[in-house]
């Protein structure tokens, strides 16, 4: 074999190793572009430049309930206002933020039917979190509340102060004032406090 044969087959190796190598970089990068493709599609785009999969805001809407028409979550849990909080800001932390969890939301609030959503808002938690508020007082499911319309938290007074269901006009619902009478089952003897 000459030095040409050799020089010649030494070029078309390197050639080839050359092809081979291109091959398998457009390959490695095909596959990790179609896995990053698939990881997006399962879990979705979380990114808040991406119009298609705009995240949506915490869902405020209303619901009947014993005791009346009053703000619920996006799966129908009763919604409640604790009477410690102050200027917007919660008062409910740690223990109590675990048996009354925050209304959290990574965007604008969504008003339901009924819902004003001039009085929708958030505020600031100490984690960063952003905590619905509404007429400025911040939103809390409670941890008893199991099923849809249950409204297990009205009026108890955990952690420091009274935990009030909502009306539609951001007062607390309360046990109406009593006249003598026991309200008869006529509305249960709650509404809006005044």
């Amino acid at each position: 074999m000459s030095i040409v044969q050799t020089i010649d087959i030494h070029t078309t190796t390197k050639k080839e190793e050359l092809k081979m190598k291109r091959k398998i970089t457009l390959s490695i990068a095909a596959a990790a572009l179609s896995g990053a493709a698939l990881v997006a599609a399962a879990f979705g785009d979380t990114s808040s430049a991406s119009p298609l999969h705009a995240s949506k805001g915490a869902l405020v809407a209303l619901r009947t309930t014993a005791l009346g028409n009053v703000l619920v979550d996006a799966q129908g849990r009763t919604l409640y206002l604790f009477e410690k909080d102050k200027h917007g800001r919660s008062a409910c932390y740690g223990a109590c933020a675990t048996y009354w969890p925050p209304l959290i939301s990574t965007a604008k609030p969504r008003p339901g039917r009924g819902v004003h959503a001039s009085l929708l808002g958030t505020t600031k938690r100490t984690n960063g979190k952003q905590q619905v508020t509404y007429a400025g007082h911040p939103l809390y499911t409670f941890i008893a509340d199991k099923k849809a319309g249950q409204t297990n938290g009205e009026g108890l007074t955990n952690f420091g102060a009274a935990w009030d269901a909502i009306a539609a006009d951001g007062r607390a619902v309360e046990p109406a004032s009593d006249s003598g009478g026991t309200g008869g089952g006529y509305g249960g003897g709650y509404g809006p406090r005044h």
